[in-house]
C-alpha cells in the first residue's frame, strides 16, 4: 500500500519521501539506531501547488497508531501540519487535498 500511495501522490503534484530507519549491532554488542525519531510517519513530502509539507502514516485496514505515533501526531497538530493515517490511496489523497490535520488518529 505504501508504494501505491507514493506513486499516486507523485502523480498528484507532490514530492514524496519514504522514511527509512534501522538498527544494527556494533562490534562491541551495543545497538546503533539510524534514521528518524520514534513515531515519525512512513511518508512525508510537499505539495507542488503551495509547498505545504505533509506527513502520512500508512496502516493496514485494522492498524492502530502506536503511542509514539500519537505523540508525533500531537506535535504536528500543534503546528497545524497536514498529516494523517492512510489505509488506502483515497485516504492519502483526502489528507493531501483536504489539508487534513490528524485524519485517522
Amino acid at each position: 500500500m505504501q508504494k501505491k500511495i507514493q506513486l499516486a501522490l507523485s502523480k498528484h503534484q507532490c514530492t514524496v519521501f519514504r522514511a527509512n530507519v534501522g538498527k544494527i549491532r556494533l562490534p562491541d554488542g551495543r545497538f546503533f539506531s539510524t534514521g528518524l525519531p520514534k513515531g515519525f510517519s512512513d511518508l512525508f513530502g510537499f505539495r507542488w501547488t503551495d509547498g505545504k509539507v505533509f506527513f502520512i502514516e500508512v496502516k493496514r485496514a485494522d492498524g492502530k497508531a502506536r503511542a509514539e505515533q500519537t505523540t508525533f501526531h500531537k506535535m504536528l497538530q500543534s503546528h497545524n501540519i497536514i498529516h494523517g493515517i492512510a489505509r488506502t490511496v483515497n485516504d492519502a489523497l483526502m489528507i493531501i487535498d483536504g489539508g487534513l490535520v490528524g485524519y485517522g488518529y
